[in-house]
């Protein structure tokens, strides 16, 4: 079966993923020893650090595929943006600037900032929503506030976005307390797909294989998919997400 990898930093020079073709190509085999068969290449946009629009990003993954081609890597890369969250991004979208994990431009991977849920994301994603698009939130396990409380996930899981968590939280990389957050996602149906967000191969690497054996067989694969439906357009279908009910504490 096709494995996907929904969320990656391989492009060379673009940001502070692969710093260079060598480590992109080492990224590469890398994947391909974890069983990835297609990678969609999402460079950070709008970041504030760093702007890689659509129209940079394209020319870059057709060199990428190019040299993984001649060095008979075999490894398919698609074309994506992970997106941090702006005021502009409905203007970027019209001005042809975004790109969407499929070619019907209906799934999107959108980055919230580290510490923090901007006061205009709903009426954001509701209006994206009302075009027929589908915010996917990125790794929302590593975000402070639905750290705090998994559940704050939920009003944006019923209006019809996503949530993707990435595998190295579920593996442990990033300490205990995102990896029982990621879990805790994980067991309520809160992200229905799970990435490698890998940046190298010294530093954060892909782990996907390692996180999907922490699943149930029945859950990794729905969650394989899912990134298949997001890779083709296709409409998603995974358990309704459920409230995480918080432990009192009490004496005895």
């Amino acid at each position: 079966m096709a494995m996907i990898d929904l969320h990656c930093h391989i492009l060379p020079n673009v940001d502070d993923g692969a710093g260079n073709m060598e480590t992109s190509l080492a990224m590469a085999k890398e994947a391909v020893t974890q069983g990835i068969t297609h990678i969609l290449c999402t460079p950070h946009h709008n970041n504030g650090r760093y702007d890689n629009s659509k129209a940079t990003v394209i020319p870059a993954v057709a060199l990428l595929q190019a040299e993984l081609d001649k060095q008979q890597i075999d490894l398919t890369l698609f074309e994506g943006q992970e997106v941090r969250i702006t005021g502009d991004l409905l203007q970027e979208i019209k001005d042809d600037r975004i790109l969407f994990t499929d070619l019907s431009n209906t799934y999107l991977l959108i980055e919230l900032p580290t510490m923090d849920i901007p006061a205009y994301t709903e009426e954001l994603f509701f209006e994206l929503r009302t075009q027929g698009k589908v915010p996917v939130i990125v790794h929302p396990e590593r975000n402070a506030k639905f750290r705090e409380d998994p559940n704050r996930l939920l009003p944006y899981l019923e209006m019809g976005c996503l949530a993707q968590l990435t595998a190295p939280s579920l593996v442990g990389t990033f300490g205990k307390s995102i990896q029982k957050t990621a879990q805790e996602m994980v067991d309520h149906h809160l992200v229905q797909m799970v990435a490698s967000d890998a940046h190298g191969v010294n530093k954060r690497r892909f782990h996907l294989k390692e996180a999907y054996e922490l699943m149930e067989n029945e859950k990794a694969e729905l969650m394989q998919q899912v990134a298949k439906d997001i890779i083709n357009g296709d409409e998603v279908s995974y358990p309704s997400p459920e409230k995480v009910k918080k432990k009192k504490f009490g004496l005895f």
